[in-house]
C-alpha cells in the first residue's frame, strides 16, 4: 500500500557512490515536502536531507553535507539521493518520506521530524 518506494541501495567500498531513487508521484504537488532518513543497525533514525516540491529548495544534515545531493523530477514523480564519497558510517537502511506543508509561506523544508508517509526502505552497506 506504500505510495513511496525506494530503490538503488546496495554494497559499495568506502569512497564509492550510490544513487537512490524514490518513486513519489502521489506527492508531486506544492503541498508536500520529501525527505530522506537513514537508520544504522542498533541506532536511532536520522534525518539527512529534504526537498520542497514547490521550489526545489533543499537542506542537508551536517553528517552528509557536501557529499550527498537530493533532487527531484516532477514529470517522472521521482526524488533522488546521489551519495558520493561514502563512508562506513553511512551504512544503514535509507527511507524516503513525505510531509504535508503546514505553513504556506514557508519556502524551506526541515531535516528530520515527523512525516506523514514512509517508504519501506532500501539497504546501503559501505565496507572494505
Amino acid at each position: 500500500q506504500s505510495q513511496l518506494v525506494e530503490t538503488g541501495g546496495g554494497s559499495v567500498q568506502p569512497g564509492g557512490s550510490l544513487r537512490l531513487s524514490c518513486a513519489a508521484s502521489r506527492f508531486m504537488s506544492n503541498t508536500w515536502n520529501i525527505a530522506w532518513f537513514r537508520q544504522a543497525p542498533g541506532k536511532e533514525r536520522e534525518g539527512i536531507s529534504c526537498i520542497t516540491v514547490r521550489d526545489g529548495n533543499t537542506k542537508y544534515a551536517d553528517s552528509v553535507k557536501g557529499r550527498f545531493a537530493i533532487s527531484k523530477d516532477n514529470a517522472e514523480g521521482t526524488v533522488h539521493l546521489q551519495m558520493n564519497t561514502l563512508k562506513p558510517e553511512d551504512t544503514g537502511t535509507y527511507y524516503c518520506a513525505a510531509r504535508r506543508r503546514t505553513n504556506v509561506f514557508s519556502r524551506t523544508c526541515e531535516i528530520g521530524g515527523d512525516m506523514d508517509f514512509w517508504g519501506k526502505g532500501t539497504p546501503v552497506t559501505v565496507s572494505s
